[in-house]
């Protein structure tokens, strides 16, 4: 059962990377002026993808992540009902969560803080 699952996460993988790789390419074109690299080659996947409608947004950025959610929540539904061990660490991290809640936002809010100022940074830099 864990080679099936393992198999499955490494299929689920392979199918969500051409999304995956447009997200980045999205984030990565905005960086810098589109003649530097590596805004360049990123403007370069983007407009693929909107070249090609029927494989880059319905069958990349629809119907594979589609696969994915499908498959991914029946096994975590499955899994779910049958392992009780499954549950029980669930279980013992919400208690864990809720007993540290106020440490986890502080480094929630940290974390949030750094990107912002990275990309302020990065704004400035390339301005």
């Amino acid at each position: 059962m864990k080679t099936v699952k393992r198999s499955l996460a490494a299929a689920e993988l392979v199918l969500l990377f051409p999304a995956t790789l447009f997200m980045t390419a999205l984030f990565v074109r905005e960086l810098q002026p589109g003649q530097f690299e590596p805004a360049h080659t990123a403007q370069r996947i983007v407009a693929w993808y909107a070249a090609q409608p029927h494989l880059g947004l319905w069958l990349f950025l629809v119907a594979m992540p589609l696969v994915v959610l499908i498959s991914g929540s029946i096994t975590v539904l499955r899994t779910w009902r049958s392992s009780p061990e499954l549950r029980h660490a669930a279980g013992q991290a919400f208690a864990s969560i809720r007993g540290h809640l106020a440490n986890l936002l502080v480094a929630a809010a940290t974390a949030t803080a750094f990107v912002i100022l990275a990309i302020v940074a990065l704004h400035m830099i390339t301005d």
